[in-house]
């Protein structure tokens, strides 16, 4: 049984949006409660499936999309161009990590983000803070920041809209490997990245060719499989969106396949982990720098009780300068406890830092520095990384510094674009695949002495 929404605002429940219209904010929830399920059940479960497949060391999963998506980035370029970007990704990460890898997409979706405050001020003016399109708009007027429920329809008809395209795109075969050169052309602008990414698309094209001149006709090939996830902020969107699945007559959360609880609201007595302890979509849990091991038990006893495989993911974010201290800590204390998880690596969030001009920006050394972190701890423990969870786009942004063309402060300003958190361009999020191939593809060596890793 689902808790009652009014029952988990009762407890504490941590942010969430405050509308100054109680009535407007009830008639925008029971407009989501009567709306068609964003995914299905069954789709869940498929997913669920996969991840259990990356807890047990058969599969690594790519998690990656915007960092806030935006009602005006609703085009059908922007999404192509992201898609794009994920299956290049996958296809360096299968092909160099001799691994099945599969895409989880950070989209259809992530239109609300936790905020350190309330408000803003500028200038001597205070407004209360952007928490996304699905709360409030960005710019900095009373009438755009009031808080308005009807942006919670907003968001349900663009993701919709997203998931519609996403699934045309892979159904009509773009998802096919054989399209591997079609994904890249006019895409990788540095000559080292290109290099590496033509090599890839070339050997894999000759190997296709012998397959096919042999009979051999995989439709593994051609997927058209795609999951989306987003963090799972607002519960009145959550909790308005989560069906009974007429098979089983279990509750799902159909607003996502996979939905992951953030690090400001994985409180264990709060309304989060209450009401996902009671869906059955495979879930994802951030983890930080102060997590303890008790916590992270504690969350793995309350969200897979009965230790179902795939159910639980947690992803850490917890800094280049401390993943080597915490993380062991974790992974150990999990595992005594007799839970089996998938563990994936948020290179992004713990390595966030501010400039001198006012620029949030990211650098793509500390992010490659926690991700070479995460795979020692796991290669000396012996364990499997399971993903790696990256926000990127599409397009030429300069949000991140360092990288294929070695962005420094100067050039932040040139196409910084992101409403909240500094996303990898296309160019630095390719060749962060090439790396990470590099690492899994040894890591699948050692275990299997038949396979070599691919030298790039």
């Amino acid at each position: 049984m689902i808790p009652a929404l009014d029952d988990l605002k009762a407890m504490t429940c941590a942010q969430q949006p405050v509308y100054d219209d109680p009535a407007a904010e009830a008639a925008a929830v029971e407009q989501l409660r009567n709306l068609p399920p964003l995914v299905f059940a069954g789709e869940c479960d498929d997913l669920k499936a996969r991840m259990a497949d990356v807890a047990a060391g058969r599969a690594f999963v790519l998690q990656g999309g915007d960092c806030a998506e935006t009602f005006d980035g609703l085009t059908a370029n922007a999404i192509k161009a992201r898609i794009r970007v994920l299956l290049s990704m996958s296809l360096a990460l299968s092909y160099g990590g001799q691994t099945p890898v599969f895409t989880l997409g950070r989209i259809a979706g992530q239109y609300a983000k936790p905020r350190s405050s309330d408000n803003e001020t500028r200038d001597g003016i205070t407004l209360p803070a952007y928490r996304g399109d699905a709360v409030n708009g960005f710019e900095f007027t009373p009438v755009s920041r009031r808080n308005d429920p009807q942006r919670l329809i907003r968001a349900y008809n663009a993701a919709s809209s997203t998931l519609n395209l996403v699934r045309a795109f892979m159904a009509g075969g773009f998802g096919d490997v054989r399209q591997a050169h079609t994904w890249n052309a006019l895409f990788v602008r540095d000559s080292h990245v290109q290099k590496r990414y033509e090599q890839l698309a070339g050997e894999i094209e000759r190997a296709i060719g012998f397959m096919e001149a042999c009979g051999i006709r995989d439709e593994n090939m051609r997927s058209g499989e795609f999951f989306a996830s987003h963090e799972a902020l607002l519960l009145d969107y959550e909790h308005a969106l989560t069906r009974v699945d007429f098979r089983t007559g279990l509750p799902y959360d159909t607003s996502g396949h996979l939905l992951w609880i953030g690090e400001r609201t994985r409180q264990l007595d709060g309304a989060h982990v209450e009401f996902f302890a009671h869906v059955r979509n495979p879930l994802g849990v951030k983890l930080g720098a102060t997590t303890t091991v008790a916590e992270a038990v504690g969350l793995a006893e309350r969200l897979n009780p009965d230790h179902e495989p795939g159910r639980l993911t947690f992803i850490t974010r917890l800094g280049a300068a401390k993943v080597r201290d915490v993380l062991p800590g974790l992974v150990t204390g999990v595992a005594d406890a007799g839970h089996e998880v998938g563990w994936v690596c948020d290179p992004m969030h713990g390595n966030t830092i501010t400039t001198a001009s006012g620029f949030k920006t990211r650098l793509f050394t500390d992010m490659a520095a926690e991700l070479d972190g995460f795979f020692d701890v796991h290669e000396e423990l012996g364990t499997w990384p399971g993903g790696i969870h990256i926000e990127l786009t599409g397009e030429d942004v300069t949000e991140c510094l360092g990288g294929a063309f070695e962005l420094s402060e100067d050039d932040l300003d040139t196409h910084y674009e992101t409403l909240c958190d500094p996303r990898l361009n296309r160019n630095q999020a390719l060749e962060l695949a090439f790396q990470v191939s590099q690492r899994l593809g040894a890591i699948v060596a050692k275990r299997r002495p038949d396979r070599d890793p691919v030298d790039w």
